[in-house]
């Protein structure tokens, strides 16, 4: 009964700020950018308010997705806070209630809430993002000269077996033109037996024409050898410029699930080996970042129980603020490393979180220790 009493008093002061966090942080994001956007489409570009309350809302998952982890950092540091200022962590310490025991229930619901957002990045956000891109192209861009694509793939399947995928560097499909061309095709058994690179494509006569390329077949033991080397050959592919743009999804609109299959079905047999590393990278910060939201919880209660003294919510939020910007610092200048080549794709991804990790561990320890 005393653990369910500790577990509740200790869930109760954080629920409200975590509800808090997540409007808040939303509305700094849709004030920041979402209306910005909307407004300058119905303003410049005339486009018509239910296109762009629809674009509104297909752009809000990846916002919501995006504030969990500080909502989280937000919650436990305010709750903490206020339990140290009413002194009812100095009176859970008199009782010889360490704080890793206080720890507990915030570890648990920040597991939860992970778990809820993998589960979010996963299903909703993604189509919500196809959707949003598709909509920017097709209903509001309209006739205007859409921009070049970057890493887009396609895949064929038939029968509901994969034979074919098509990745892409670039496509610009209002000029009929792709570069960085990569196709593996696939047996009946799924196994990757051939890929075809190619430096240039174009579309020439109803039909994709490649040119400076070199075809490799893979035998049974995964062993890559070269079978020629081409100046131009027809590329088996059917679609179109306009339905290649529809077909085609970039590898940041999958999900870590989708983008796990692409990356092992394709390997690295092929010479974009930079550009499988940076899909690497993108998957491990796919995982890594939602995980940020058990980072986060444990480093706000650490720091908000070592805080002395009374604070408003203001200072915390500001606190927060200056730590999530601090987090994305290191995500970005570890993601730009690992794309690089300079640090593998897995600490390019956990880095931020294995940082982070130690500073709440830290704090954590010190609150025993005051």
């Amino acid at each position: 009964m005393k653990r369910k009493l500790l577990n509740k008093l200790v869930l109760d002061v954080c629920a409200g700020p975590f509800v808090f966090g997540i409007l808040i942080f939303v509305l700094i994001f849709v004030a920041g950018d979402l209306l910005f956007q909307a407004a300058r489409l119905i303003i410049e570009q005339g486009v018509a308010l239910g296109v762009v309350v629809r674009l509104f809302f297909y752009r809000l998952p990846e916002v919501v997705a995006m504030t969990i982890p500080m909502s989280s950092l937000l919650s436990t540091m305010l709750g903490m806070s206020t339990l140290n200022a009413g002194s009812e962590l100095i009176a859970l310490k008199s009782l010889g209630i360490p704080f890793r025991r206080i720890l507990r229930p915030i570890f648990n619901a920040s597991v939860l809430i992970t778990i809820v957002a993998l589960t979010f990045n996963e299903t909703i956000v993604p189509y919500a993002s196809i959707a949003a891109d598709r909509l920017m192209k097709y209903e509001i861009m309209k006739n205007q000269a859409a921009a070049v694509q970057e890493k887009v793939f396609l895949r064929d399947e038939e029968d509901g077996k994969l034979k074919r995928v098509l990745y892409i560097n670039e496509l610009d499909a209002s000029k009929g033109i792709m570069s960085g061309i990569m196709m593996h095709e696939f047996d009946a058994e799924s196994r990757l037996t051939r890929t075809v690179n190619a430096q240039r494509g174009m579309w020439r006569d109803s039909k994709w024409w490649i040119e400076d390329g070199r075809i490799y077949s893979i035998d049974a033991e995964g062993e890559v050898s070269l079978l020629l080397r081409f100046e131009r050959q027809m590329l088996a592919l059917k679609l179109s410029p306009s339905q290649l743009e529809s077909s085609t999804r970039r590898p940041v609109d999958m999900s870590a699930h989708e983008l796990w299959t692409y990356i092992n079905q394709t390997g690295t047999v092929t010479t974009g080996g930079d550009d499988v590393a940076s899909l690497w990278v993108l998957f491990h910060m796919k995982l890594g970042v939602p995980w940020a939201c058990v980072i986060m919880a444990v480093l706000g209660a650490g720091f908000g129980a070592s805080r002395r003294g009374r604070s408003g919510g203001g200072v915390g939020f500001g606190i927060s603020v200056v730590i999530v910007f601090a987090y994305y610092v290191i995500m970005s200048l570890c993601r730009a490393l690992g794309e690089s080549g300079n640090i593998s794709p897995f600490i390019a991804g956990w880095g931020p979180n294995i940082v982070f990790a130690v500073v709440a561990l830290f704090f954590s320890w010190r609150v025993d220790r005051i």
